[in-house]
């Protein structure tokens, strides 16, 4: 099951700064559920957390019946879309998207087979010999795509920052996700301070301010 429940969770920072504020929720699997509010009210604390970037200061969090607590980042479940790609320039776009697989130690045929099956799913086919530093923002932001969901991850976590540059790179984001959602049936969770973005989404939307969720 990929689904993801959240209890009491809290995170207040040394100078007292309480970020999370006593969060509970549950989100069922195969659910994209969007988190809105402004700036600094712990959306992307909360996703932080739930991919292990962030340490809780109390409370659970759980994938289906396993508890994430104490596991490392690496071993979880979860695929990361956030601003930093960390795509590697001197590598190919293949070489990129098979880099987490290879660290798995997965069969050469079986990272062939996922690699060029997830290029197709997202279209960019005829960058897979190109270098990095070849690539537009917009093939850039889909390889890393790939690379997220390469590795066949329960949940995929995106924050609004992923997509940093012109609003059709936004858009383009967006409809990525949501084919995710629903064609890999992934449980997709996506941050975003836009509230008509939030609201055009299909799926939950999740309304937060001053560390609490305000519409449960």
């Amino acid at each position: 099951m990929a689904s993801i429940t959240l209890k009491n969770l809290n995170k207040i920072y040394p100078n007292g700064f309480v970020s999370v504020k006593d969060v509970s929720l549950t989100i069922e699997d195969g659910e994209f559920v969007t988190f809105h509010g402004p700036s600094g009210c712990g959306k992307s604390t909360i996703l932080r957390m739930i991919g292990g970037l962030e340490d809780i200061s109390s409370g659970q969090i759980y994938l289906g019946d396993e508890l994430l607590n104490d596991i490392l980042p690496r071993d979880r479940k979860l695929a990361m879309a956030f601003q930093n790609y960390r795509l590697y320039g001197y590598l190919s776009a293949y070489e990129n998207i098979a880099l987490g697989l290879k660290l798995r130690n997965m069969p050469r045929n079986v990272i062939d087979t996922r690699v060029k099956t997830a290029v197709k799913f997202f279209g960019i086919e005829d960058v897979l010999n190109k270098k990095v530093t070849e690539l537009t923002d917009a093939q850039k932001q889909k390889i890393a795509l790939c690379r997220a969901t390469v590795c066949h991850p329960k949940v995929l976590l995106v924050d609004e920052d992923f997509a940093h540059g012109s609003d059709e790179l936004r858009a383009d984001m967006l409809q990525d996700i949501q084919r995710i959602n629903k064609e890999l049936n992934l449980t997709v969770l996506y941050v975003t301070n836009n509230y008509e973005e939030a609201t055009s989404l299909d799926g939950k939307l999740i309304l937060m301010k001053d560390g609490q969720i305000t519409n449960q």
